[in-house]
């Protein structure tokens, strides 16, 4: 399914910076960046359930925001985008 994921993290400290990395990082590691604080990540359930569990370790919930938009496994018809799009779309094959 793909899962939009979107997160505000408050970087006003060396902490919050550290924490907005952590939070970027993951997400890398599960999906493809389409703006600054934005993700899509085609994950299974299990995958879902662990990157979620996952972050909310990482943030500071009194200061941070994370939401996850689950598109499911027919988003084509669901997404719409104007403008310079990613390289390459997530189900894409891609040869190294």
């Amino acid at each position: 399914m793909l899962v939009l994921i979107t997160y505000d993290v408050n970087t006003e400290t060396a902490a919050g910076r550290k924490r907005l990395r952590k939070v970027a990082k993951a997400c890398v590691d599960h999906g493809q960046r389409v703006q600054n604080s934005v993700f899509e990540c085609l994950l299974d359930s299990a995958q879902y359930a662990q990157l979620k569990a996952q972050l909310g370790t990482l943030i500071d919930p009194n200061q941070d925001s994370l939401r996850f938009y689950r598109l499911g496994n027919n988003y084509k018809s669901k997404v719409e985008h104007l403008g310079l799009s990613p390289a390459w779309a997530q189900d894409d094959l891609l040869l190294l």
